[in-house]
């Protein structure tokens, strides 16, 4: 989940992250299997509310919190948003369609009190075949930015390999929204900008062992501008053209990065 108003804090150097990664290792794998569930049985005809319905009754399951339920007035365990909406849709009972796709954003507190955030962007039906290209593009434009994550390099390195791929090959990156630093807060500093920023704070920051963050850019077949619906959370692609976003929590190691959230075919 995308948030833009973080916490100020940096995140310290811990003196061991084992722990720390342990369990943002178990709460991440949670919140994947979450998603490979909703991946074999989401389908054409179901509502967005039975999508969110699943969700909840995983969690209750394997006993963990939905960290999005309350947060911030936000009313449901999930985001759901379809086609041309960006990100933090509120689940409804609009049906889904052959062509549509859905990007279904989840994240869980485990009874440590850890974090997990993943999305994914899945393919309802038969898409267009531009529509499919999109979701492979935004796919691997957060591969593109994970591959930066290694100690001693800088934030704005994640953007700086990110923004020519989307580009290359021809969409654009909806720029209002960025990942975040997690990890016993939902959203901490630093931000993390999909795009080359000079003015963004945090892009000179120095990625070191033990730092845990998302990335999780929203990649568009249009022009990248997005509105704010009427509900206070649906954000919504103004030119009306698809949106796809994958993301992922990882961790930054000695010699490269943990993905939390991967899923085992990646």
């Amino acid at each position: 989940m995308i948030f833009m108003n973080m916490a100020a804090s940096y995140q310290t150097p811990p003196s061991d992250y084992n722990y720390k990664f342990t369990q943002m290792r178990h709460v991440g794998r949670l919140a994947r299997d979450c998603l490979r569930m909703l991946d074999r049985q989401v389908e054409e005809g179901m509502t967005t509310v039975e999508v969110e319905v699943m969700v909840q009754h995983f969690a209750q399951r394997h006993d963990l919190i939905s960290a999005t339920k309350g947060y911030h007035g936000f009313p449901s365990y999930c985001c759901t948003s379809v086609n041309e909406e960006a990100c933090h849709g509120i689940p409804t009972h609009r049906k889904l369609k052959d062509g549509d796709i859905l990007k279904v954003d989840v994240t869980f507190i485990n009874d440590k009190g850890w974090y997990g955030d993943t999305c994914r962007t899945f393919a309802i039906g038969k898409l267009k075949k531009y529509h499919q290209n999109l979701l492979e593009v935004a796919h691997k434009a957060m591969w593109k930015g994970i591959e930066q994550c290694k100690p001693g390099n800088k934030i704005r390195q994640i953007g700086e390999a990110i923004k020519p791929y989307v580009e290359k090959n021809h969409m654009e990156i909806a720029r209002d929204w960025c990942g975040h630093g997690i990890g016993q807060e939902f959203h901490t500093r630093p931000m993390i900008p999909h795009y080359p920023d000079p003015w963004m704070p945090d892009g000179q920051m120095i990625m070191h062992p033990g730092m845990t963050f998302t990335i999780e850019p929203i990649v568009c077949l249009g022009k990248q501008k997005t509105k704010l619906l009427k509900d206070g959370w649906t954000v919504k692609m103004v030119d009306r053209k698809y949106a796809a976003q994958f993301e992922h929590t990882i961790g930054i190691t000695e010699d490269g990065c943990e993905v939390f959230t991967k899923w085992e075919e990646e």
